[in-house]
């Protein structure tokens, strides 16, 4: 060999760094070791945790506190050759090159570190393992040596082997002293067991039977002995039962080429039917094939009471307190993702928002769901067939592109069971009623009621006719003088909805008004240099492109102005009367303010028919600015063949009728339109949406004497606009 090359030695500490830096906590390394018995085929894994002293070498001291750990499986076992040059081997790719175990169990443990998580819980480890040829191998490892060792070759390591008649399977002893036995206290323990019992699918025979597997059950069974203060322990990890109750259910598969089924379910109402829910998602899934099953729990005081009624029993068989109820909810909240039967750490604890529900609850909560509200997991395919790959150090998914599609797809999900959620809830009284201003100015003001009550009553105590109606135009004055109140708030409320809808289109005003901007930033340097050339050369081109750029800056500088103008009515501070509006030039403004997100989209549109119409022109380019830009947004994200919005405006002897407003999008499913859902304020079909622009659209009408409504269509988005009372 060249005395210039070198090989790499990795120091003593190596496999440390790989059990203890790697490994996220000491729950993370006991699921490493079921995980790996669970790959050796073994029908069950038997963890205990025994507390044992050890006699003070000192006459009158303490003796010391010791902890064993024993984690037993009954599958195949090991020989000789697989320990020493597999078992031994740090980041062996057996298992990632195997893929399945020999019972076609999909392999859990791949990167080839998940056994030096023992060095996390104990000072020694003792591997005594029993394989199918009855040879067994036992190695005992302290962990000290490969502190104190320089290269991690330096260490060795005893193994011994002989023929036995015992059962196969592989038992691993840990033990450790008094800073170890200090890491496990009632809480802990506690701990452990709600991540055991989180680590298994709770759903797992279901999902066996769905994809024709033969029952694949791993039994998990926990011991806990010796330790001060806490009881003994000796179970069998079994999911959480609240699983089997909910308010509102979604589930269902999604199938690579982005295309599935749904069903929504509602335990929350009696005698309610399954709703079948067809899935696209218009291309591929890029992370495989996706099971979801998703539940979801009101927290209210009453929700809680419900839930109790349906059957929410503890392990005993015993119907839980409100208080108990919602400390399981707390503790088992959150959506998993789990992979051949196991859940991928963190991904569905409590704390560990992965979808970001909590956020979007924040801005929208009618509508959104929180994360202490949902309880469910999504099952996804091996790293090969989905690219959902995972970390090292055993902290969720590597976040790359199949990631951020796991997350996009579930999302898609949960939004199908809001909007069910929040019409049901809306229809059940559930939540707070939306107001419709118009309507509810109106009534406020409104004395009608009040002056046929009062007439009545006088009339009724012998107040003669004349002297009654004395007292009702007292009323009347009154409401004279509040009508005027009343159409200040209007105009107070159309000027805020207007400036509204110009916050919403922000982005397209800055992209609209960037092009000529910039041609200002560029050209006017430009034209300081040609001046400068003409001065010192007397040549007369440089004149002419000072006259081009002079011209060009007109036309731009028409463009800018344009811009603004189509902006106006919308930033006004004051509205004054009505006026008699062109109503196909209102509608083509509206779409100049969008024309080149629109080239750039490559979405058209045409407009037919011509009307005058008595109308604030605010408030008419509210409605179809909202319409517009909700149209513009549908056709870029479901990517239709054709692009285009048709206005059609319907006349009926020389008088508007109505306005169609249609789009060739994706459309709006016709529960939205019968529960009338999509002109509530705060709903939104949109990714992060706030659902007031037809909210603002709606109100806009009614204003102005006109209803706007949505049609169904199969074609795609229908609204139509028409005079009040003639609809």
């Amino acid at each position: 060999m060249s005395e210039n090359v070198y090989k790499i030695r990795p120091a003593g500490r190596h496999l440390l760094t790989i059990g203890r830096d790697l490994i996220q906590d000491s729950y993370a390394a006991i699921v490493e070791l079921v995980k790996n018995a669970y790959d050796a085929d073994s029908e069950s894994v038997e963890i205990h945790f025994k507390a044992t002293e050890k006699p003070s070498e000192n006459i009158n001291g303490n003796p010391e506190k010791r902890i064993e750990i024993t984690v037993r499986d009954y599958g195949h076992g090991m020989s000789q050759d697989t320990v020493i040059n597999k078992w031994m081997v740090p980041s062996t790719p057996d298992k990632l090159e195997r893929r399945t175990s020999p019972n076609g169990r999909i392999m859990q443990g791949r990167k080839g570190i998940g056994r030096y998580a023992a060095s996390m819980l104990g000072s020694t480890l003792l591997l005594e393992t029993v394989s199918e040829c009855a040879e067994k191998t036992t190695v005992l490892v302290n962990w000290h040596d490969f502190e104190t060792s320089e290269y991690l070759d330096d260490v060795e390591l005893l193994v011994e082997t002989h023929l036995t008649d015992e059962h196969s399977g592989t038992t691993l002893t840990i033990e450790g002293g008094e800073e170890y036995y200090k890491e496990w206290n009632k809480y802990q323990f506690t701990k452990l067991n709600f991540e055991l019992k989180k680590l298994i699918s709770p759903v797992q025979n279901l999902i066996n039977k769905e994809e024709d597997k033969e029952d694949q059950n791993f039994n998990i069974h926990l011991k806990i002995s010796g330790f001060e203060d806490i009881e003994d322990i000796e179970e069998t990890i079994t999911p959480y039962p609240i699983f089997d109750l909910f308010d509102y259910k979604i589930s269902g598969k999604i199938h690579a080429n982005g295309k599935g089924t749904l069903t929504y379910a509602l335990q929350k109402a009696r005698n309610t039917v399954e709703e079948i829910i067809s899935f696209d998602l218009n291309n591929y899934t890029a992370c495989g094939d996706l099971i979801f099953d998703i539940r979801v729990y009101d927290r209210e005081k009453e929700s809680i009471e419900q839930l109790i009624h349906r059957g929410l029993k503890d392990d005993h068989g015993n119907y839980l307190g409100k208080l108990q109820a919602r400390k399981i909810l707390n503790e088992s909240n959150g959506i998993g993702v789990y992979r051949n039967g196991f859940r991928i750490r963190p991904l569905g604890d409590p704390e560990f928002d992965w979808l970001k529900l909590n956020e979007k609850r924040i801005q929208n909560p009618s509508l959104k769901i929180g994360n202490n509200q949902v309880i469910g997991y999504v099952l996804i395919g091996s790293e090969e067939e989905s690219d959902l790959i995972e970390k090292s150090a055993r902290d969720g998914l590597r976040d790359n592109y199949a990631y951020k599609q796991l997350q996009k797809i579930t999302n898609e999900v949960i939004k199908e069971l809001e909007i069910r959620r929040f019409s049901f809830r809306r229809k059940a009284g559930l939540s707070k009623p939306t107001l419709n201003v118009e309507k509810e100015l109106n009534r406020i003001f409104s004395f009608e009621n009040l002056k046929q009550t009062v007439r009545k009553k006088l009339i009724g105590e012998g107040m003669n006719a004349e002297s009654a109606e004395e007292v009702i135009l007292l009323i009347n004055k009154e409401e004279e003088d509040k009508s005027q109140t009343v159409e200040e708030i209007r105009q107070a409320i159309a000027t805020y909805q207007g400036q509204a809808t110009l916050g919403k289109i922000m982005t397209v005003v800055l992209h609209e008004g960037r092009r000529p901007l910039n041609y200002f930033k560029n050209e006017i340097p430009r034209i300081d240099k040609f001046i400068k050339k003409f001065k010192d050369t007397n040549n007369f081109e440089n004149i002419e492109k000072i006259e081009l750029i002079a011209n060009n800056t007109a036309i731009n500088a028409k463009t800018f102005s344009d811009l603004f103008k189509r902006l106006d009515p919308l930033a006004m501070g004051k509205r004054g009367a009505k006026q008699n509006l062109s109503i196909e030039s209102e509608i083509y403004n509206c779409f100049e303010i969008f024309r080149q997100q629109m080239e750039d989209k490559g979405i058209k549109f045409d407009i037919s028919g011509s009307a005058i119409i008595e109308a604030w022109k605010q408030d008419i380019a509210a409605i179809f600015t909202n319409l517009i830009e909700n149209s513009i947004f549908w056709l870029s994200e479901k990517n239709p063949d054709i692009r285009k919005i048709i206005v059609n405006i319907i006349t009926e002897e020389n008088s508007l009728s109505h306005i169609d407003f249609c789009d060739t999008g994706p459309g709006i499913e016709p529960n939205l339109i019968e529960d009338n859902l999509i002109f509530e304020p705060q709903f939104s079909t949109k990714p992060g949406g706030t659902g007031i622009g037809l909210a603002i659209a709606g109100e806009a009408a009614e204003r102005n004497g006109l209803k706007l409504t949505a049609l169904e269509s199969t074609n795609g988005a229908y609204f139509r606009l028409s005079i009040k009372g003639d609809e």
